[in-house]
């Protein structure tokens, strides 16, 4: 006698899994009904605002009103240094477990500052956000800035400053801020040359302690839940809860400033002091930008509707741009 054999794959053959089945219908899903942005200010004074878009990744940055325009002629150049730290040993972790933890999530952690913010940005599979959301609170709240550690950068501030004088574009910046302002905006994005090198752990720490505060920081959340974020603001971060140092008022002057090169072409800024934003001198500067020709156009058109883009070309036929700020309103 012979077993029956019992094929089952051999008799699905002729119906392929990757086919619907016949006379069945499946169930449509369910729609995800969709989300407003949210905002809420904790009593510490943190802002929090977050967008649940139900995507996959998850994005959160924590923005610290830390910026170069907040630093004083003593510690010139730490918030440079300080955007170049937010990778060394912490309190709760050290450099190698911090860069290996979020490599394990495969996440990222990155940070990036201006005149006026330094920013931290965290992104990973949602799954695994309040893993990183810890290496996060880590590298903002818990900084130890161990002397041998920062003594280290100082190849890597003398490589970014070598960068940014290789793009003249980076320099007119830097020199119409020191040239528009006379305190506060017109420090540089980059350390000086007389302090590489010489900003020290100390600064490094009074800096953090000055402004990395509840009350000038925003938790931002694309992809997360509101209700998440608001428990890293009221845990986590309340360790440095309160207002922060005073700010300085930074004060429009005007001026200017020529640096001389062995360029090819010449790079120019003409800027005027605009208007707060929010008002309506600020709203009328929006307006004018328009009618200069600051708004969309065709990538590589010649922009023919820009009042100055007309005047400059009966000019000259050299390159030129003419973008514009809220701030500074500028013709380059």
């Amino acid at each position: 006698r012979f077993l029956q054999k019992r094929c089952y794959a051999a008799a699905r053959r002729s119906e392929p899994l990757t086919e619907p089945l016949s006379g069945r219908k499946p169930s449509p899903a369910a729609p995800l009904p969709p989300q407003n942005v949210q905002v809420s200010k904790l009593p510490n004074g943190l802002v929090i605002a977050s967008l649940e878009s139900y995507s996959p990744l998850a994005s959160v940055s924590l923005f610290v009103r830390a910026g170069s325009r907040y630093e004083t002629v003593e510690n010139s150049g730490v918030a440079h240094v300080l955007r170049l730290a937010a990778n060394l040993t912490t309190k709760g972790a050290s450099a190698f477990k911090i860069c290996r933890g979020v490599e394990a999530l495969g996440g990222s952690l990155s940070v990036t500052s201006s005149r006026e913010t330094m920013v931290y940005s965290a992104d990973c599979l949602r799954d695994n956000l309040d893993s990183l959301l810890e290496y996060l609170v880590n590298v903002t709240t818990a900084q130890e800035f161990r002397p041998w550690e920062v003594a280290e950068l100082t190849s890597r501030v003398n490589i970014d400053k070598t960068l940014a004088q290789q793009c003249p574009q980076i320099g007119v910046i830097e020199r119409l801020h020191e040239a528009a302002y006379k305190n506060a905006l017109s420090n540089s994005l980059y350390c000086p040359d007389y302090m590489v090198g010489r900003v020290s752990p100390q600064q490094l720490q009074s800096f953090v302690d000055e402004n990395f505060t509840t009350g000038r920081m925003a938790l931002v959340g694309l992809g997360v839940k509101h209700s998440t974020l608001r428990q890293v603001g009221e845990g986590l971060l309340s360790a440095r809860s309160g207002p922060g140092a005073p700010v300085a008022k930074a004060i429009y002057r005007g001026g200017e400033a020529r640096i001389h090169s062995n360029d090819n072409l010449v790079h120019s800024l003409i800027v005027s002091e605009g208007g707060v934003a929010g008002s309506a001198e600020a709203n009328a500067f929006s307006v004018l930008q328009r009618v200069l020709g600051a708004g969309p156009h065709v990538k590589r058109g010649s922009n023919i509707t820009s009042k100055l883009s007309q005047g400059i070309a009966k000019a000259t036929t050299q390159p030129f741009d003419e973008p514009g700020e809220s701030r500074v309103p500028d013709v380059y």
